[in-house]
């Protein structure tokens, strides 16, 4: 502990110092956070959150000289949503999962940002240097489109960034047929076979959503094109899109400038407020004709995947050039009241950064926690060829911190209790309600519910259940389905707390063992099924299951046995 707080000390002071040429506030995650915050029980231990006050959308993710930034809406002044005080955060790592916390990096201070500096993107120009393009809310309120520049190239941690003179670059009229209350959040910019950058940027005509279109050969004079990228009726806004190639051929990140071909595809990314929920397409975009086709199969609509089940918004990819990876970040909001929030001082927090591929059907993106968070993990505990009888049968793994743990798991099931799993009804499309409906507390089922109880109380009056269930398809004993769902109808003894109980099918081949891996941090579940090919995400908030009182259990509560061939738990230490 000792050798962990002098070690901490020593990065402190060296950032200290190198920042000490600038009359900088250094927000320092470990050093600056309130004491009343520092020790809360729901106060996560490793992953990313602002000292205090709310936080959402992440912004403008990028490298620059070995650092990485992450830029993310910020409230300065509370713990509420405020969007005319809405500033730039920013943070800096050499790992991506210990942080150091800036000053802001963009406040509102000109008519083209006065009321609110909302959410946008970063390039990276064929110079090698970044620029920031972000959505301004001017002194009309018209929602137009900013660009920013740091003040000094040779400062890594870009601590100052200076506004365009030519700001607002792009803005909403009656000629360009642009809803100037719904035209917001510029992707990162890709640069085409003709020498022009390219810009998506979310918007809406009537309850049609659009990512418009715009190219420039300077970045500062831009045009619309004639036809948006890709549109689709019914949908309302498309809020954060996210424009980006992946390869058809292995698990390398692509530039997002990268030209299309054969060997690649590409993503389309939107967030939809009516859910509140991220869904993405893939499919081809035409350079020629600037327009991007979703693969047969995909609408952009809420038919759509998502990246996650459970709560996860406003996502944003970047190209890890260091690492040749692509890496996604989501925005985790809160499942407690507001007056809770104003309470606790703080709101929202970044799920641990994932690096996302295309699966090799080419109809699904594959997401994993990035390697760099295995450098926490401390004490391990490992089981192999145990058995859950049916019934009931509860297990607890002793020997590692339960409230701030990660779990690798793998379960499986015979053959012959494959046969006996209950059959899965026509009607039975909804995986999230089949979760609600068929819930883990209750024995109903032939295989499952079986997984993990996490963050539960020693007596199980509180736990956060995350499980999968097996079907089979009426008429054919060989064909299944399987369920994964994350319930957390018991989380917490508390009334006030949102409490739904999330749920997505997995496409797995059952006669494998299935594996699940859980990230459990104080107050969030981040749970990955089939080696990441289906994500949950939740929130929850024991009254009895904090601290030393947290206990894991591995279960099963189907009629039928299953195996644990293999788990591993390790007990993970705080970042910085």
């Amino acid at each position: 502990m000792a050798n962990k707080v002098w070690c901490n000390i020593a990065i402190f002071l060296l950032v200290s110092l190198f920042l000490a040429d600038n009359t900088i506030v250094v927000l320092d995650a470990l050093h600056n956070v309130p004491n009343n915050i520092k020790n809360q029980p729901y106060r996560t231990g490793y992953h990313f959150q602002p000292p205090k006050n709310w936080m959402n959308v992440y912004t403008g993710p990028m490298v620059y000289k070995g650092i990485y930034h992450l830029f993310y809406q910020w409230n300065q002044n509370g713990a509420v949503m405020d969007v005319n005080e809405t500033v730039w955060g920013h943070a800096t790592s050499t790992d991506l999962i210990n942080w150091i916390t800036l000053s802001p990096a963009i406040k509102p201070s000109r008519p083209s940002d006065i009321n609110g500096c909302w959410s946008g993107s970063a390039t990276i120009l064929t110079n090698g240097k970044p620029v920031i393009l972000y959505t301004g809310n001017d002194r009309y309120n018209r929602q137009v489109q900013n660009l920013a520049k740091p003040k000094n190239l040779t400062d890594p941690y870009l601590r100052h960034w200076t506004k365009s003179p030519e700001n607002p670059l792009v803005t909403p009229n009656a000629a360009n047929h642009i809803n100037s209350t719904a035209f917001r959040d510029p992707t990162t910019a890709w640069l085409g076979r003709d020498k022009r950058w390219r810009i998506t940027t979310g918007s809406q005509e009537g309850r049609r959503g659009l990512a418009i279109l715009h190219t420039s050969r300077d970045f500062v004079r831009w045009k619309q094109s004639p036809k948006p990228l890709h549109y689709h009726d019914g949908t309302g806004i498309w809020e954060c899109p996210d424009f980006f190639p992946v390869s058809r051929t292995d698990s390398r990140g692509l530039d997002t400038s990268s030209s299309a071909g054969p060997m690649v595809k590409h993503v389309l990314k939107v967030s939809l407020t009516d859910t509140f929920r991220d869904y993405y397409t893939i499919g081809t975009y035409d350079e020629v004709r600037d327009v991007y086709v979703p693969d047969k199969g995909f609408v952009q609509d809420e038919t759509a995947p998502r990246y996650d089940y459970g709560k996860f918004y406003a996502s944003k990819t970047f190209y890890d050039s260091v690492n040749q990876r692509r890496i996604l970040w989501g925005w985790v909001n809160e499942s407690s009241p507001e007056k809770d929030n104003i309470k606790k001082g703080w709101a929202g927090l970044q799920a641990i950064p994932r690096v996302v591929w295309l699966d090799e059907s080419g109809k699904r993106l594959v997401q994993w926690p990035v390697k760099e968070i295995e450098r926490l993990r401390t004490t391990q505990v490992k089981w192999g060829n145990k058995v859950l009888k049916g019934g009931g049968s509860v297990i607890e793994v002793h020997g590692v911190t339960a409230s701030q743990a990660d779990v690798e798991v793998f379960f499986k099931v015979s053959g012959l209790d494959l046969e006996n799993a209950d059959v899965i009804e026509p009607g039975w499309t909804d995986p999230q309600l089949i979760c609600s409906e068929k819930n883990a507390s209750f024995v109903n089922s032939g295989l499952g519910p079986f997984g993990l109880m996490v963050l539960a109380s020693k007596n199980m009056e509180e736990y956060t259940s995350v499980n999968f269930r097996i079907f089979r398809a009426r008429g054919n004993n060989k064909e299944h389905v399987v369920v994964m769902c994350s319930d957390q109808s018991r989380s917490s003894l508390e009334k006030g707390n949102d409490k739904t109980t999330y749920g997505a099918f997995v496409d797995i081949f059952p006669y494998q063992p299935i594996s699940l891996r859980t990230l459990i941090d104080k107050s969030i579940v981040e749970s990955f099924g089939g080696k990441g090919k289906t994500c949950i995400t939740s929130r929850v908030y024991p009254k009895l299951a904090t601290g030393e009182r947290t206990h894991l259990f591995a279960f099963n509560k189907g009629s039928q046995n299953v195996d644990i061939f293999s788990l591993s738990a390790w007990s993970m230490k705080s970042s910085l």
